[in-house]
């Protein structure tokens, strides 16, 4: 004859209580808020007018590149000498003239790159830049 206390069935806790850990989470929100809003104040400000114009970005340059077989590449699309010419002459028709950035393989000829240094100079685009790797 043993002492008991309760019910026999009774098996503990199977669950766990997530009322105070929802608590803890909202006022942790609403902290998180509050100093949200004050640590960023907007500063009223009246700031000056000037008359400088606001300038236009450059057009895009054109990416001209000569691999090792001789093969010229308009912005990564391989054409012929010949398209590349009228494709310069399209290009220098726009108001503001684009510069032509030239890709040339360090085993390319030397004759292909100034072939495509001339059609350009030819067509009008003389503001030509050699891009390298460091």
């Amino acid at each position: 004859m043993g002492f008991q206390l309760g019910e026999e069935h009774d098996g503990g806790m199977n669950e766990m209580n997530l009322i105070p850990l929802i608590d803890i989470m909202l006022v942790l929100m609403i902290i998180f808020l509050v100093t949200a809003t004050v640590a960023n104040p907007s500063i009223p400000l009246t700031l000056p007018k000037t008359m400088a114009e606001i300038q236009t970005p450059p057009p895009k340059p054109i990416t001209i590149s000569i691999n090792a077989e001789g093969e010229v590449a308009w912005n990564d699309q391989i054409i012929g000498l010949g398209e590349l010419e009228q494709r310069f002459e399209q290009e220098a028709q726009a108001a503001e003239k684009p510069t032509v950035q030239l890709r040339a393989d360090k085993d390319s000829r030397y004759d292909m790159v100034a072939q495509v240094m001339s059609r350009a100079s030819a067509a009008g685009l003389s503001d030509i830049a050699f891009v390298s790797e460091n």
